[in-house]
């Protein structure tokens, strides 16, 4: 049959001359862009689930950045600690010599104290300058704000990490639940024929947690005498002396250690002579010759806390704080409280904005008024003028100073190498491997496989130009009604 009006042939070779011209454009498209999808009708599926890893993909690459920042902010500021770690080991070595005044004059002590003087200016300078792109780093303002401390309860309050979530504030309960004790031995002093003194001559060796003196008495000596030599030797052996009742000798006299906690003792261990000498570990107890204290046991916010004498230590996912405990407290079966109400460095290591996700972490002054303790004094105590100067002579409390500041330094240094270490570190690692997996199944989704796509295209230039030539055919096939005129 031979019709004119409609070209049936034709309008098949168009419609398959369109879609091979689609094909075309579609590999055309596909290979240079580079992408497999282009816009949602390619593969709205796959445009779904590649879109869905893109912003995974965002996240995680910020967060790998965000961890690499952090570590640039813990290079520096250990650095600045670097320095005041030299400083304090200059200070150590001229207070050291301050005390050698047999053979040093007081204007060669004074110049010692000048030098002193400077190092802790610039221990206060480094402290109030450190910074990282205008984040102050060493002067506290990184550090955990606290309220409700009862200082009768409680010395010191260390934050060194906390994650408030959603809460503004958190509350710590510290609930005392085993008492701390002191190392103590007892001495009688009703001894028959000698009440309130030795019986016989004696030498006996007394032993603490800072080291060990031989104690020499003649018979008759008083117990007053002997509390006394205990107690001229303490600051070497960590074990003092009291009289139990201080009118009466009689009732005997305790050695005890200066610290609490099972690391404190005392020991007594006689050399020679004196056979009637021993010591209990209790009036009217059992004989021994060493005893031993107990560290505090306590609950912080319902963790059973790392007792250590009168110092507690608590880390959880949401705390890691530092407690030092008074004597009263932590020898009292009692609840503390107090509120962390803010403050601190929070650091985003995650894709995703939630608690899980970030860290807190708390870097407290190092300013020349903040090293130290109370108990012992701080080390701008021991600038000219100040209570434990060596001008003052008291080069022995300023070397306790710098001993504790020196720790509390290098606490914080391995505090700081610990957190980068850990657990910045370990993010980057970790975030680097999901990067790629990531990278990998997006790639797969969206990217053009430049080989098959290759081959489309070839078969599409191959189409279109059949499809053009099969037109052409189709389209001079109604001029063969002409030959039935004729």
């Amino acid at each position: 049959m031979s019709r004119i009006n409609t070209n049936v042939a034709s309008i098949i070779a168009q419609n398959n001359l369109r879609q091979s011209h689609n094909d075309l454009a579609t590999s055309l498209q596909r290979l240079s862009t580079g992408l497999a999808i282009n816009r949602g009708a390619d593969n709205p599926a796959g445009l779904i689930v590649s879109e869905r890893l893109r912003g995974e993909i965002a996240g995680v690459t910020q967060a790998i950045d965000n961890a690499e920042r952090a570590q640039n902010v813990i290079a520096t500021t250990e650095a600045a600690l670097q320095e005041i770690s030299t400083l304090l080991t200059s200070i150590r070595g001229l207070t050291i010599e301050a005390a050698n005044t047999g053979a040093f004059s007081d204007d060669e002590i004074a110049a010692n104290q000048l030098q002193i003087d400077s190092a802790i200016e610039s221990i206060t300078r480094i402290s109030n300058t450190t910074s990282f792109a205008g984040l102050k780093l060493l002067n506290g303002s990184l550090d955990y704000l606290i309220s409700g401390v009862n200082s009768t309860d409680i010395r010191d309050v260390k934050i060194f990490g906390a994650n408030f979530g959603t809460n503004t504030t958190i509350p710590v309960t510290v609930e005392v639940l085993n008492s701390a004790e002191i190392a103590q031995l007892f001495i009688s002093g009703n001894t028959a024929g000698a009440p309130g003194a030795l019986l016989s001559s004696v030498t006996f060796e007394v032993q603490g947690t800072k080291g060990v003196e031989v104690l020499n008495f003649v018979s008759g000596t008083k117990l007053s005498a002997v509390v006394f030599a205990v107690n001229s030797t303490t600051d070497a052996t960590g074990v003092s002396a009291s009289l139990v009742n201080a009118t009466n000798q009689t009732s005997g006299m305790v050695l005890t250690s200066d610290a609490f906690g099972t690391d404190a003792f005392v020991s007594v261990r006689k050399i020679a002579n004196g056979d009637f000498f021993q010591t209990f570990d209790q009036q009217n107890g059992n004989a021994t010759n060493r005893d031993s204290g107990e560290d505090v046991v306590a609950l912080v916010n319902g963790n059973l806390a790392l007792g250590d004498g009168l110092k507690l230590s608590m880390r959880s996912s949401m705390l890691n704080v530092q407690l030092l405990l008074t004597a009263a407290a932590g020898t009292t079966l009692a609840t503390h409280n107090f509120t962390v109400t803010g403050g601190g460095a929070v650091y985003q290591i995650g894709p995703s904005i939630n608690t899980s996700q970030q860290v807190g972490f708390g870097i407290q002054s190092v300013a020349a008024s903040r090293l130290g303790s109370e108990t012992i004094g701080f080390l701008n105590s021991i600038v000219s003028g100040g209570d434990n100067s060596m001008i003052a002579g008291r080069a022995a409390q300023a070397e306790q100073i710098i001993t504790f500041a020196t720790n509390q330094v290098s606490i914080l240094r391995g505090r700081l190498g610990a957190f980068e270490r850990n657990t910045l570190q370990t993010s980057i690692r970790s975030q680097q491997i999901a990067l790629e997996n990531l990278m990998s199944a997006e790639s797969q989704i969206r990217d053009t496989d430049f080989a098959a796509e290759t081959a489309a295209l070839t078969r599409a230039q191959i189409l279109v130009s059949a499809g053009t030539s099969t037109l052409t055919l189709a389209n001079s096939t109604a001029q063969n009604v002409l030959a039935l005129l004729q």
